[in-house]
């Protein structure tokens, strides 16, 4: 099934179900369902975040980070370290 008629499907079955309220109420909750399944890839857990701190602090500690220099805009930074 292509895209197109997918589409078409959906739009033909919601305007059957707009016309019950109760149809309605469930198709909302499964989309609600579907939406949270869709994993969002840019998220990242509490520790996962933490030890990416430390990485960080340890690349400073060890000579690798870069600093902005007093005054230093970001655009100038950038332009300095990439």
């Amino acid at each position: 099934m292509t895209t197109a008629q997918m589409n078409a499907e959906i739009f033909r079955s919601m305007s059957i179900i707009a016309e019950d309220e109760g149809l309605m109420s469930r198709a909302v909750k499964y989309l609600r369902k579907l939406v949270k399944e869709k994993e969002d890839p840019t998220l990242m857990s509490k520790e996962e975040f933490f030890a990416k701190l430390e990485r960080a602090e340890k690349q400073i500690e060890n000579g690798e980070g870069h600093k902005m220099l007093p005054g230093e805009s970001l655009d100038e930074f950038l332009k300095r370290v990439g």
